[in-house]
C-alpha cells in the first residue's frame, strides 16, 4: 500500500511539473500566428481608466484605446476581445497567457520592460499633480508633510518614487497613499482625505471635464513626461511588429487622428 501511495504521489508531481512546464514554454513562443488563426487577441485593461479604455452608461467598454485596438483589429483580420484585469497583477496575467496585450494608458518605465516588450510608443504623456482650488499647496516643493495619493502600481508612483528630488520621504509618512482606481483616488482628494494626488494626465483632464462640479486645480510642476504603448509577451516578435506597423499605418492615412479627435478634442 505504502509503495502504491508513493508511485502516485510520483505520478501526481510529474504531471505537475509537466503542466507547470507547458506554462512556461507557451510564455516563451510567438503566439501571433496562432492568435491569427483563431481570430482573437485578449487585451487587458483597468475599465476605469478615462478616457483610455472605461464603462459608459451602458456598462460597454470604450475608449480611445479600445477604438485603436479595433482598428488594429480590422486590419490585422482578428477581433480584440477587452477583458478588464486586476492592474496590479497586469504582466502576471499577460505572462501567463490570460491576456496576449496590455493595452490601457500603459507607460514605458525601465521596470516593465523587464517584464514585458512595448510597442513603439503611440502618446505622450505626464504625470501631474492635482489638488483642490483651494488648497495652499502651489508647488511641488508644498507637498512635503502632506497626504498625496496615487493608483496602485501605476506610473505615477513609479514616477514619484523615481524623482531626483526624493521628496517622496517627506511626503505624511513617508510614502504615497495608494488606491486600487483613479477614481478612488480623485474620491480621495474630493473628500479631503488626500491633499493631493498624481495621476497620468490624459486621464485627469478628461476626468476633471467630467467632473466640473468639484474645482480641482493643477500644478505647474509635474512629476515628468512619459510615453503610452502596448505591452506584449518579450517572445511575440511578429505580434509586436504587426501592431507598430498598423498605429504607423494609422498616423500616415489619417486614422489615427480622426480617433484621437474624437476623445481629445477641445
Amino acid at each position: 500500500m505504502k509503495n502504491k501511495l508513493m508511485k502516485m504521489m510520483v505520478t501526481v508531481g510529474m504531471a505537475g511539473l509537466f503542466m507547470a512546464g507547458c506554462g512556461t514554454n507557451s510564455a516563451k513562443e510567438d503566439s501571433y500566428d496562432q492568435l491569427v488563426q483563431e481570430g482573437e487577441i485578449i487585451m487587458g485593461l483597468d475599465d476605469t481608466f478615462a478616457p483610455m479604455g472605461f464603462r459608459d452608461t451602458n456598462g460597454e467598454i470604450v475608449g480611445f484605446d479600445v477604438d485603436l485596438a479595433k482598428e488594429v483589429g480590422e486590419r490585422l483580420g482578428v477581433a480584440f476581445n477587452f477583458q478588464t484585469v486586476d492592474w496590479a497583477m497586469k504582466e502576471t496575467e499577460l505572462n501567463a497567457g490570460n491576456i496576449d496585450v496590455i493595452w490601457n494608458g500603459y507607460t514605458i518605465t525601465e521596470e516593465r520592460e523587464e517584464k514585458v516588450a512595448f510597442s513603439d510608443p503611440y502618446l505622450d504623456n505626464s504625470q501631474i499633480i492635482i489638488v483642490l482650488e483651494e488648497s495652499p499647496i502651489q508647488k511641488k516643493a508644498d507637498l512635503a508633510g502632506k497626504t498625496v495619493a496615487a493608483q496602485q502600481t501605476s506610473s505615477a508612483v513609479d514616477a514619484i518614487t523615481a524623482d531626483d528630488s526624493n521628496i517622496i520621504k517627506d511626503f505624511k509618512n513617508g510614502e504615497v497613499v495608494q488606491y486600487p482606481s483613479n477614481n478612488d483616488v480623485f474620491n480621495d482628494l474630493a473628500s479631503g482625505r488626500s491633499d493631493a494626488i498624481v495621476v497620468d494626465e490624459t486621464l485627469a483632464r478628461y476626468y476633471m471635464k467630467q467632473n466640473a462640479d468639484i474645482a480641482y486645480r493643477v500644478l505647474e510642476e509635474d512629476f515628468g513626461k512619459e510615453e503610452y504603448a502596448v505591452g506584449m509577451r518579450k517572445a511575440d516578435v511578429k505580434l509586436k511588429k504587426a501592431i507598430d506597423d498598423s498605429l504607423a499605418e494609422m498616423k500616415t492615412d489619417g486614422a489615427y487622428e480622426k480617433i484621437y479627435s474624437k476623445w481629445f478634442a477641445e
